[in-house]
């Protein structure tokens, strides 16, 4: 009984961070339509079910990042893909991923890292998923100093992505 009880917050931060990231990928998604904002959209989206205070935090931290910094985002992508030429999923998958890795502080970069390449290959397939981890490990090694060591590696960079 003592395990499940020091492993449940843990594992309920867990949960609620993933679902916010949902939230906020979800609400980027929609937004690529045009009609609402990002922002309009997570805030309609968490008063139907707002449910989960910690995930609707995750999700509005990701969404304010992305909104206030898209086009330096959209710079860090890869010169040869550029963002306005992908389908609109990807887009809002990058985004989300590149400006949680990038700008939040409190998510280590491993831990976001490992959740979108995750979302990507969910919400994707599997070239996305590829793209993404390649994308982000190249992001946080330019990023993180060389005495980080290999700590901001991608999680699966070693399978060939």
């Amino acid at each position: 009984m003592g395990d499940r009880t020091s492993a449940g917050p843990r594992t309920d931060r867990a949960r609620s961070a993933r679902a916010g990231r949902r939230l906020a990928l979800a609400a980027i998604f929609e937004a690529e339509f045009g009609q609402r904002t990002a922002t309009a959209v997570l805030e309609r989206t968490l008063a139907e079910a707002e449910d989960d205070p910690a995930a609707a935090a995750v999700a509005r931290e990701i969404v304010a990042i992305v909104t206030a910094r898209r086009d330096r985002i959209d710079e860090r992508v890869a010169p040869q893909y550029p963002v306005v030429s992908l389908a609109r999923m990807d887009r809002a998958l990058l985004r989300c991923a590149l400006g949680e890795v990038l700008h939040s502080a409190t998510t280590p970069a491993r831990v976001a890292i490992a959740e979108w390449v995750e979302l990507a290959r969910i919400y994707s397939g599997e070239p996305m998923r590829r793209l993404m981890n390649g994308v982000l490990g190249r992001v946080v090694s330019e990023t993180t100093p060389a005495s980080a060591g290999g700590s901001a590696s991608p999680p699966d960079g070693h399978r060939g992505s």
